[in-house]
C-alpha cells in the first residue's frame, strides 16, 4: 500500500489512527483472499467483530511511503488473535505492530464461526 497525503497530520507522518485503517484493510483482504465475503458473512448471522486492540507505534509513515502490511493469526477458545505489522519498502523498518482480538457473533450471540474455522483452518 501506500501512503496519500490526506493521511499525514502536521508532523507529516501518518496520524496514528491510519493505521489502524491499514490494520483493518488487511484483515479484510485476508478474509477476501480465503474466499469470505464479510458482507456475505454479515447476510448469514455471522459477524466478526473487534474485541480488544493492543497498538505500537514504532517507525512514522510519511507521505507517499510504500508499506507492507502483514497477518498471522492464531485461534484461543472462541478467539482470534491477529498478530499484524507494517514495515516500510524502503528500508523495511517497522513502523507499526498490533494484536487485534476477534470473535464471533452468531445471530448475535458470542459462538465459534464455522466460516472463519473453515478459512482459517489451514492458518490456525
Amino acid at each position: 500500500m501506500q501512503v496519500r497525503d490526506y493521511e499525514c497530520d502536521l508532523q507529516g507522518i501518518v496520524n496514528n489512527a491510519n493505521y489502524l485503517h491499514y490494520a483493518e484493510h488487511t484483515r479484510h483482504l485476508f478474509l477476501k483472499r480465503q474466499g469470505v465475503s464479510f458482507a456475505e458473512m454479515h447476510a448469514n448471522g455471522e459477524d466478526a467483530v473487534v474485541a480488544r486492540m493492543t497498538l505500537q507505534y514504532k517507525t512514522p509513515l510519511r507521505s507517499d511511503d510504500t508499506f507492507r502490511s502483514c497477518l498471522r493469526i492464531r485461534k484461543d477458545g472462541v478467539k482470534y488473535i491477529f498478530f499484524q505489522d507494517i514495515y516500510r519498502e524502503s528500508d523495511h523498518k517497522l513502523c507499526f505492530r498490533a494484536q487485534v482480538d476477534v470473535v464471533c457473533l452468531v445471530n448475535g450471540v458470542l459462538a465459534e464461526s464455522p466460516t472463519c474455522d473453515n478459512a482459517f483452518r489451514e492458518y490456525i
